[in-house]
């Protein structure tokens, strides 16, 4: 199979594995005990909790997207290109 034929280039399934890993990441910054009908846990309303891990797995979400709508032919654009001029 030709390289030609993949929809995704090697950095894009890299960009998708760390979003992926991202995304994890919030969900276990997530985790955690709960309250019951006999005691209350206020840790359910931690900032890491409410806050801190949701914005986790929004960021890991948005980078996965980038990573599928990225064009696997470019190079990222914050990387200059060589400018050399064949004769």
């Amino acid at each position: 199979m030709d390289k030609k034929d993949f929809a995704f280039g090697k950095t894009n399934f890299i960009l998708l594995g760390i979003g992926m890993l991202v995304v994890v990441i919030g969900f276990l910054l997530m985790a955690g005990g709960s309250s019951t009908s006999e005691a209350f846990n206020p840790d359910i309303f931690s900032a890491r909790r409410i806050k801190v891990a949701p914005i986790v797995c929004l960021l890991g979400f948005v980078s996965m997207i980038y990573a599928v709508v990225r064009n696997p032919e470019k190079p990222f654009p914050w990387k200059k290109q060589s400018t050399s001029v064949e004769k």
